[in-house]
């Protein structure tokens, strides 16, 4: 199972919406939550309802300000035990499997409330509760490396955040596919990223799921980009399905790529030459589909890809 976090900077837009449905559809998540949702949760179940996510918990948002949204399947048993602006924390039960405790953290944005935010952060464990997992957006840069651009690295608030991980002896997980999850969305030399959303882990919990991997995705629809939790791995390859459109059908060009695949591949018998003509005429159909969704959505996965190299860019020995 998954979990996803993400800092979806409102869902007052449809291509968030979209996004969020697409992300979810690509990892198929048990858990979802969601940060700076700034809506209501009659709006948000209607979103919920469509993605058949069976439970769900809310904390509303201050005017149109912050909110948060937690969405579950039947895949997991979550409790509730405690919740405020900036995190819900929760008790997991999984297949049978001993409790554990898994905490949704999105932080302040203002320096005067960091350190009340990781402090209250701590008091929520004890000594007989240490299997405890925190997935979301920490708003801190942990290290001066998890920072190109912008302002100089904030030492004082990543104290509080060590201060924090290194009472209570959490370490964290690395995110696989790059180093920066938040960027002001501009290029070259006014670029800022940052590393600002995290999973972190107690050893008692990384023995458990000894396993598990944080994975970063890419977006175009916010300024954070999610992230996800593999409890026990990435055992599937997430690649996009090929689906046959039935709008198709009524473009001659449709039926001119399917007769000139399928008379390409040659006199195929039997069930193996069937097979490779299925094969070749899903690539054509594929390319051609690609083609004709037009110039919007090509920019859109060229501005992916620009998304995934400066998430994994590494900053240069002068800073630059």
């Amino acid at each position: 199972m998954s979990i996803m976090s993400w800092n979806v900077r409102g869902l007052g837009n449809k291509e968030t919406v979209r996004a969020l449905k697409n992300t979810s559809f690509k990892y198929k998540p048990g858990i979802i939550f969601l940060s700076e949702t700034k809506k209501k949760k009659r709006y948000l179940e209607k979103i919920r309802m469509k993605m058949k996510m069976t439970e769900y918990f809310y904390v509303e948002p201050v005017g149109i300000a912050g909110g948060l949204a937690l969405w579950w399947s039947n895949e997991a048993d979550i409790s509730v035990l405690s919740f405020g602006k900036n995190f819900i924390d929760t008790k997991v039960s999984l297949n049978g499997e001993e409790d554990w405790f898994l905490t949704f953290i999105y932080g302040p944005p203002y320096t005067e409330e960091k350190q009340t935010f990781w402090e209250s952060l701590a008091s929520l464990r004890n000594n007989n509760e240490k299997k405890w997992c925190l997935i979301g957006d920490s708003n801190v840069v942990a290290r001066p490396e998890e920072k190109l651009g912008g302002l100089t690295f904030d030492a004082s608030s990543a104290k509080w955040f060590h201060d924090f991980t290194d009472a209570l002896c959490l370490i964290e997980l690395p995110l696989k596919g790059g180093t920066f999850t938040w960027s002001n969305q501009r290029s070259e030399d006014d670029a800022i990223l940052e590393k600002l959303d995290r999973i972190i882990v107690s050893l008692e919990w990384s023995s458990s799921f000894p396993k598990a991997i944080g994975v970063l995705d890419a977006t175009i629809t916010s300024d954070h980009a999610p992230i996800f939790l593999f409890l026990k791995g990435m055992t599937k390859k997430y690649k996009k399905d090929f689906k046959f459109e039935a709008k198709w059908i009524l473009e001659d060009e449709c039926s001119a790529k399917v007769k000139d695949s399928w008379l390409q591949t040659g006199n195929c018998n039997g069930i193996s030459g069937f097979g490779r003509k299925l094969r070749r005429t899903r690539i054509q159909l594929r390319q051609w589909s690609k083609m004709k969704k037009g110039t919007g959505k090509l920019k859109e996965e060229e501005m992916k890809e620009k998304i995934r190299f400066m998430q994994g860019k590494q900053l240069s020995k002068s800073g630059g």
